[in-house]
């Protein structure tokens, strides 16, 4: 027999919220998390891009299809790079010496980045030579 009373708590609260005040405390997180990668000089850079390039979509683009295309590789970016800033910050809460390990994790997000970024030159690219030349 299972009682509720005998389990241990959660070691994290945010697994025993429900409904709406979880959807609550996990948008803060997300909020938080976002405040966190403006603090990264890399994902400012690219947001700071985003924000003109987002309205550049809607006005570059000759259907909703490619506008969408163009917003989905911006965001993309960003995506990649907030989950690279975290690979970093977990590397760096092991330890500051150097590991293989460490670099291989950090370089394969950075590679992630570089793909991202190229797919985002590749679509926007190849919009600007279809809408104007």
């Amino acid at each position: 027999m299972h009682s509720d009373a005998t389990e241990t708590p959660s070691a994290n609260p945010q697994k025993e919220r429900r409904g709406l005040n979880r959807i609550w405390h996990a948008t803060g997180y997300s909020f938080s998390g976002l405040r966190l990668g403006w603090s990264e000089t890399a994902f400012r850079q690219e947001a700071l891009a985003a924000l003109l390039m987002l309205p550049l979509a809607l006005l570059l683009a000759n259907h909703w299809l490619e506008a969408a295309m163009l917003v989905a590789t911006v965001v993309l970016v960003l995506v990649v790079e907030l989950l690279n800033t975290a690979i970093e910050s977990t590397i760096d809460r092991i330890g500051p010496e150097w590991h293989d390990l460490s670099k291989r994790a950090k370089d394969l997000g950075s590679a992630a980045v570089l793909l991202s970024l190229l797919l985002c030159i590749g679509t926007w690219t190849a919009a600007v030579y279809q809408r104007f030349l």
